[in-house]
């Protein structure tokens, strides 16, 4: 969708959903911007305004799933919503032994919950005006398991094919549906790796980068490029090839 007027972001509190907010922000653009951190939400909000947008904020854990509708339903009866980004998520790794059931059970709570709970309170309203549009962040670790983040994995797989199916099921509808599956971008999960991390890319970048391929209503927004024909080389090569090499791999903490 090009020149979306009412935006709402999650995980919007730093990385790539601060810099998404910054990209959309202007005169006539509101945007409801959610995160879990008050100072960095705060923070983020005060740059948008900066540029001329009217921003709210909700301090907001999106695996509450009554709390977010809530807060969304407030949103969408004030300004009705032109796109939503499902943009919040966590990560965690093996790096320091076998993952617990607890971090295993948060990753999808977060990163599988928080996206159906960004959803689904919007999509009435959207499919009653036959006009919006839903971005949901993958990874490109969504299109093969890693050894070293296995519930990180899955539960990116799990929104990247959701978001695919609900394309088709929406498009007639009015609706668009793009799924983001980024490489590697600065932020605060990025930074705790210390294991090198090929073609790392510039959040403000990656925030261009998404905002043109939702402006094309892409379905899918892979980047980049190298890193997206690495994966795909991985994920269509049998498990009996792969995952010796992959073993080897140095683990996330």
């Amino acid at each position: 969708m090009r020149n979306p007027r009412s935006i709402v972001i999650t995980g919007a509190s730093s990385g790539i959903g601060e810099e998404l907010a910054l990209v959309y922000a202007g005169p006539g653009v509101t945007l409801a911007l959610a995160g879990r951190d008050p100072a960095r939400l705060a923070a983020s909000a005060e740059r948008c305004r900066a540029r001329g947008a009217l921003v709210e904020t909700r301090v907001l854990d999106v695996s509450d799933r009554a709390a977010t509708a809530d807060w969304l339903l407030e949103v969408e009866a004030r300004s009705p919503v032109d796109l939503v980004i499902a943009n919040a998520g966590i990560s965690a790794g093996t790096g320091n032994g076998i993952e617990t059931e607890e971090q295993a059970r948060r990753i999808f709570q977060v990163n599988l919950d928080g996206v159906l709970n960004t959803v689904h309170p919007l999509l009435p309203a959207m499919r009653g005006r036959r006009r919006g549009q839903i971005a949901l962040m993958a990874s490109q670790a969504a299109f093969r398991g890693l050894p070293g983040a296995p519930a990180y994995c899955a539960s990116k797989a799990a929104v990247r094919v959701y978001g695919e199916s609900l394309r088709g099921d929406l498009a007639d509808e009015g609706i668009g549906v793009s799924v983001i599956c980024p490489g590697f971008v600065k932020s605060r999960i990025t930074a705790v790796n210390t294991f090198p991390m090929p073609f790392l890319m510039e959040t403000d970048r990656a925030a261009r980068v998404i905002r043109r391929g939702l402006e094309r209503n892409r379905a899918r927004i892979s980047f980049p490029w190298p890193m997206s024909a690495a994966v795909w080389l991985l994920a269509a090569l049998p498990p009996s090839w792969t995952d010796a090499l992959l073993r080897r791999a140095p683990k996330k903490a």
